[in-house]
This record gives C-alpha cells, structure tokens and sequence, in this order.
C-alpha cells in the first residue's frame, strides 16, 4: 500500500507535466492514478486489478496532491493524525510561508494533561500565548484534512467523536473540509503557491538555494503562469532566466 501510495503520487504529476495541464491541478486536480489496493483503501468502488489507471474524483472529497495518501502518511504521526504537521506542510510546500519553530519550552502535546477530542486538545494548548501566533495559522488547515486518517482513509468519527472540518485562517476566511479548503487556497492565494511552485523548481533547475538576484526570474515564472495557465510557461520561463542560463558549471570530481 505503501508504494502504492507513492506511484500515485509521481502518475499523478507526471500527468500534469506531460499533459501540459494548468499548475493549479497540483492543489485542486479532480483525477488521480489508483489500483484495486489502493482505491479500496480510499473507498472508492470500480477499480480492479493490480494495474493503476486514470480515476476521476468529481464524486469524492478528494483532489489535488493534499488528499494523497503518500502527503496525508508523511504528515501524521506513528498512532493519530496531526493537523499541525498537515498545516504547515501546506505553508512550507504550497504556500511558501512556514511558520517560525516552536517555542523551546512548549511541552509535546501528548506531554500534557489535555482532555477531549483531538481538535479540542489543540484548542485547549493555544491557550498558551507562545504557541497560539502560529498554530493559528497551521491548525484550522490541518483540521480541514481530519477526516482523513493517519494512512489517508475516508473516516466521519476519531475516538468516536464525529469530526468537524471546519476551521477559519486569520482575516477571517471560514471553510469546512478539504474541498472549501482548495477552494480558498486557490481563490485568495493563487499568487502565493504560483510563487511557492515557481521558487521550488528553480531551486531544482539550479542546484542551489535561491538568491535576492533570483527574484527576477520568478517573477517572470508569475507572469508568465498569468497569461498561459500551463505547466510549460513555467519551465519555459526557468531555461529562459539569467540565473538557470549563466550558472556556473560544475566542477568535474
């Protein structure tokens, strides 16, 4: 199941290079790849054989790399889900705004005398002012995914207790569940992930993290993706750039 997990997750953006499809299908793309195994473990009915094959998801809560069981595994923890770990994927690798570490002195949350569901244990530790500023931020993102387990499967109850998915980011935008929570992803911060996105493939074109000089070719990666919502404008706009065409070559060991 678990190389399962992970050849979904590389058909699934390979059909979004090849196919030359919009880089939002990366957040909000409504298909994937399953086979039997794997589309069983999300319940989804129709799939046979060992083979994967092209799957909508209209009828389903799922869509984008957020839902795939290979991102919702690595952001849990060995026994529960972990929305603080969801959210700030989100911010780190679609969003490009990590939050800062945790304060030194804050206790694990399994390290401290909580009560009630999971989401009411995470309510009850941003009481703590040193915590609060950022799982603000992480949490209600994360508690939009609890519906999904910590390998990924569609549940409605933890511990018994029915999920609520609903959260609300600081400004005040309200969504419930992963679905109004793409929405809004892509309604408010298309600039940010296009930005995001745009940063994360010029690091791997050049082999180096990015420097102030660097702005100007993801700016025109932006532009770019603005006039032609294609994957290829992007990679079109990093071989273009100062910085991918006069790099230094590297050494010969």
């Amino acid at each position: 199941l678990r190389q399962d997990m992970a050849t979904e997750t590389r058909l699934f953006l390979l059909a979004v290079l090849r196919e030359d499809r919009s880089p939002f299908d990366l957040l909000e793309g409504r298909f994937t790849y399953l086979n039997e195994r794997l589309a069983k473990h999300y319940g989804i009915a129709g799939v046979q054989g060992n083979e994967f094959r092209r799957v909508s998801l209209a009828e389903t809560a799922r869509g984008g790399l957020l839902t795939q069981g290979a991102v919702l595994t690595v952001t849990s923890n060995p026994t529960r889900t972990s929305p603080v770990k969801r959210g700030k994927w989100v911010l780190d690798n679609l969003l490009g705004d990590p939050p800062p570490p945790p304060a030194p002195d804050v206790p694990q949350l399994e390290n401290q005398q909580l009560t009630g569901t999971l989401r009411q244990q995470m309510e009850q530790h941003r009481v703590n002012p040193s915590c609060a500023t950022c799982h603000v931020r992480m949490d209600p993102i994360g508690f939009a995914l609890e519906n999904f387990d910590a390998v990924g499967a569609w549940r409605t109850k933890d511990e018994g207790a029915v999920i609520d998915p609903a959260g609300e980011l600081p400004g005040g935008a309200k969504f419930s569940g992963p679905g109004e929570l793409r929405e809004l992803l892509r309604r408010q911060r298309a600039e940010d992930f296009i930005e995001c996105l745009s940063e994360k493939l010029l690091v791997y074109a050049l082999g180096r993290g990015l420097e102030f000089y660097d702005q100007c070719a993801v700016n025109a990666m932006k532009k770019a993706v603005g006039e032609e919502d294609r994957f290829s404008r992007l990679l079109l706009e990093v071989v273009r750039s100062d910085s991918f065409q006069r790099r230094a070559a590297a050494e010969p060991e």
